[in-house]
């Protein structure tokens, strides 16, 4: 008994409370605006700048939304959103895992020059591609196209390195050992390497779709017409005129925000085991 009440052990419990209350203030910290955030979307513009501030649930969600859809067609907006970042994480899953299997497993004559061309181009701003880019799509004439919006980024730097960096971790004796039992490259891809990168490829998966999700400023510049809009882009046009509904602004807000957050309940796990699996040194 006297050994529990010590003055280590008396220190060590104290450091435990302290630690769990600073965990828990922090918890709270981010998780306000959140919960802001999901509050105001059920009131009005007078209300959410109303003293005191609003702190539980109010009855206007339904009219919110009902406005949201009548100045931006919002249903037909999440649509697009969909489907483009759908389309976007199948299509660039496909392209990041094979460049990345590439570079992990075959030697190659300007391998060393094209992936130092990759790391380089992490660290380049978006914006600085921006004039050309919109110069290649007026020449093709796909302004105010989805292909517009997919194409260009569907190789992702980012997403290359890091299935490079996973597939690096796959022993090349497990691949050895399928070709001498005949299989071709491209079986050996999909059925050896792709299983062994579950982890990886979910992190990737989500990477992409949140990239695409969350995308403003190149959808804002290649699509035109409103009836093509993502979330960001009607989102911002909702500011565009003097007097903001914020009811509507933060309705569309916290809607945007529900796929993302289940997106991550469900695929966290083989999140950070994937983030992970891309930091092997090698």
């Amino acid at each position: 008994m006297a050994a529990t009440t010590s003055p280590a052990f008396r220190a060590s419990r104290r450091g435990q409370v302290l630690l769990t209350a600073g965990m828990l203030a922090l918890l709270a910290f981010t998780v306000a605006p959140l919960y802001w955030l999901a509050i105001a979307s059920t009131h009005t513009s007078h209300d959410i700048f109303g003293r005191p501030p609003q702190l539980l649930p109010g009855g206007e969600l339904g009219t919110n939304l009902g406005n949201l859809e009548e100045s931006v067609g919002f249903g037909r907006v999440v649509l697009n959103s969909l489907m483009l970042s759908v389309t976007y994480t199948v299509l660039g899953g496909i392209v990041c895992t094979l460049a990345g299997y590439g570079f992990a497993k075959f030697r190659f004559r300007g391998q060393g020059l094209m992936f130092s061309v990759l790391l380089l181009a992490l660290v380049v701003p978006t914006q600085l591609t921006i004039v050309p880019l919109f110069k290649m799509m007026v020449n093709l004439d796909w302004l105010n196209t989805y292909q517009a919006v997919l194409l260009p980024n569907l190789a992702l730097p980012f997403g290359i390195f890091l299935m490079r960096q996973s597939m690096s971790a796959l022993p090349d004796e497990l691949l050895q050992a399928g070709r001498i039992d005949g299989c071709g490259e491209l079986r050996l891809f999909l059925r050896i390497a792709l299983p062994t990168m579950r982890p990886a490829l979910a992190a990737l998966a989500m990477f992409l779709f949140l990239f695409q999700w969350n995308d403003f400023l190149w959808p804002l510049i290649a699509l035109r017409d409103p009836a093509s809009y993502t979330i960001p882009v009607a989102l911002a046009a909702l500011t565009g005129s003097s007097d903001v509904d914020y009811g509507q602004l933060l309705t569309g807000t916290a809607v945007a925000a529900v796929p993302m957050a289940v997106l991550f309940l469900f695929l966290q796990k083989h999140f950070v085991s994937g983030m992970l699996a891309g930091a092997v040194k090698q």
